[in-house]
């Protein structure tokens, strides 16, 4: 269920069967052990493909939605955002609240999207019963992550993080795949019909760096060590687990628990 676990760096070195990991605190400086692991991380992928549910069938299928050909774009489906600001949504008086720590580039993180978050939306955030927050975990994967992460904050500034949100989603391909350069990056920004100028001027100062900065230090101070994780009225749930499983944990905190 997570795409990447956070061990140490001997526990590395120890086999090559075990699983690629990077330690958060470091945010995008951790981006240079990218190009030294990568050849080791290409033989991971069949344990990978495992870590959803054993069956490498389960692995989310990317990319099978209408092409917008101008932009050469893959538009995401229609979805609510309900009472959206920034990267946030929902009522802020709601009694539970979750913050998801996340990578755009994390399978998993899709996975989750594609499967899940649809319907906690719809059934707690619209409902008024939970405040939804989606943060980035630095350059957990790559130097990828933490672009698109600061170029999600920059459409958040004209309140259209959630749809440049699916819209990353949308058109992942794979890990330091080439899916978040700045050209496409405006690409998606275009497509979503943000003001072109602004978010040119945000993405080029890296407006956001800061943020998804500070986003990799609040993940490792609240425990995280893998995307996707949530925290649930302060409550640590990791994984992109079954809807099923979610609703128990939020209806327990709807009860107090």
């Amino acid at each position: 269920m997570i795409e990447n676990q956070i061990q140490s760096p001997e526990a590395n070195q120890t086999s090559n069967r075990k699983r690629i990991v990077l330690l958060i605190g470091g945010g995008c400086a951790l981006v240079a052990c990218i190009v030294v692991i990568i050849a080791i991380a290409l033989a991971e992928i069949p344990f990978l493909q495992k870590t959803i549910s054993g069956n490498p069938s389960s692995m989310p299928q990317v990319n099978n939605m209408p092409q917008n050909q101008a932009m050469n774009v893959v538009m995401p489906p229609a979805r609510d955002h309900p009472q959206a600001n920034g990267n946030k949504m929902g009522n802020p008086n709601a009694p539970v609240k979750i913050i998801e720590f996340a990578d755009f580039q994390c399978t998993y993180c899709l996975h989750y999207w594609q499967e899940t978050e649809s319907q906690i939306i719809q059934n707690y955030v619209a409902t008024g019963k939970v405040y939804y927050e989606y943060r980035s975990v630095g350059g957990f994967i790559g130097p990828e992550s933490a672009e698109a992460a600061n170029a999600a904050y920059c459409a958040g500034d004209q309140n259209k993080f959630w749809d440049y949100h699916d819209m990353l989603f949308a058109n992942w391909t794979g890990e330091n795949a080439g899916d978040f350069t700045s050209d496409k990056l405006r690409q998606y920004a275009a497509a979503i019909q943000l003001n072109m100028n602004q978010f040119n001027a945000c993405l080029n100062a890296g407006a956001h760096n800061d943020q998804v900065v500070q986003d990799a230090s609040d993940a490792k101070v609240a425990g995280v060590q893998g995307t996707p994780s949530f925290i649930i009225n302060g409550k640590l749930t990791v994984g992109a687990l079954p809807y099923s499983d979610f609703q128990q944990v939020i209806d327990a905190a709807l009860n107090g628990q």
